[in-house]
């Protein structure tokens, strides 16, 4: 009997996308967990579907890797590096994703030699959206991000991930399917991104403007995931994933000083924060690195500039938000005040 595995199944969007797939018929689940992770969000699922496997284990290596993917067939890969130092996010995100392909590369005769499909979570952060202009449309036939070193180590993790997959996909290793979530939102997840922008010094900096948030609802996100590892014709392909009826960065920044708290902030108009980002990359060379290079002109023009984005790929294959925005922000405020009080 083949198996389905779910890497980060204990995470954010990992234990969404496991209650998802349950909810899509799909229980022969085997959720990989590492060691000592807070499985508790998992624990319900299980127990209601016997089927659902909690698997204790690694991608640290390439033979605990070959454990976990052993007679499986699907494979969706959540697992990464969310933050942290350049070389955690490296190996978390990139070595971690090496070893699974080795892996599932070494035990093809527990599936007949045929490559399991594979959906792989990635990130609208492998885009290159710095020289674009303002307004673009980001769809799955934007150019890639073409300066990885002026961006943050998520993004240049990410891309080397993907660009890791895509060469196993063509040796006939797996069969890629690539979803790129937008900012992903919902109860147990953060307050703000940056595309709204950054608390520094007490003070949060309202940088986004008017620009629209590329949001998509955790629930919204796994089910696109969900959906991808039962289309075939996915393999081979890339689809965004945003919601529908998104709202700009004033509009969640006021809805989340309504319902959540009285934030104190300060809005920065964008030729500003390109002022602000010229002077804090001068400063930071002058200092040789003691200064944070918070904004850089690059990073400012990639995350605030201002960009709209497209769904309509991924629904072509069937794909339909299952939590409007309003009811999306609403549970996540909600969530969000009652976490701070």
């Amino acid at each position: 009997m083949t198996k389905t595995l779910v890497t980060g199944a204990t995470g954010f969007l990992g234990t969404s996308l496991v209650q998802r797939l349950v909810a899509r018929g799909r229980t022969d689940l085997r959720c990989l967990v590492r060691q000592g992770s807070d499985v508790s969000h998992l624990e319900g699922v299980i127990e209601k579907h016997p089927d659902v496997e909690r698997f204790v284990g690694s991608l640290a290596s390439v033979d605990a890797a070959a454990a976990a993917v052993e007679g499986v067939d699907t494979i969706f890969h959540v697992a990464a590096a969310m933050g942290g130092a350049p070389a955690d996010i490296f190996l978390n995100t990139v070595v971690t994703t090496k070893n699974l392909c080795e892996a599932i590369a070494r035990t093809a005769p527990s599936r007949g030699n045929k490559p399991p499909l594979f959906v792989l979570v990635s990130s609208f952060g492998v885009y290159g959206v710095a020289d674009l202009p303002r307004g673009t449309v980001v769809d799955e036939g934007t150019p890639l991000e073409n300066k990885p070193a002026r961006r943050d180590p998520y993004s240049q993790g990410k891309l080397r991930q993907e660009k890791l997959c895509w060469e196993y996909h063509d040796k006939g290793i797996i069969r890629l399917a690539v979803a790129r979530p937008g900012v992903i939102y919902g109860p147990r997840g953060g307050a703000f991104s940056a595309r709204v922008g950054l608390n520094l010094f007490g003070v949060f900096l309202h940088l986004g403007g008017r620009n629209t948030l590329p949001l998509t609802y955790v629930d919204n996100c796994a089910e696109a995931i969900a959906l991808l590892g039962d289309r075939p014709e996915a393999a081979g392909q890339v689809y965004n994933v945003v919601d529908d009826d998104l709202v700009d960065a004033d509009d969640y920044l006021r809805r989340y000083k309504q319902r959540v708290t009285p934030l104190r902030s300060v809005s920065l108009p964008y030729p500003v924060t390109m002022l602000m980002s010229h002077a804090v990359e001068r400063y930071h060379r002058a200092s040789k690195g003691q200064l944070p290079a918070v904004f850089t002109p690059y990073k400012t023009k990639t995350t605030w500039k201002g960009n709209r984005f497209s769904n309509e790929k991924l629904k072509a294959i069937g794909w339909r938000p299952i939590v409007t925005t309003e009811q999306g922000l609403e549970r996540t405020f909600e969530h969000l005040k009652a976490r701070a009080s």
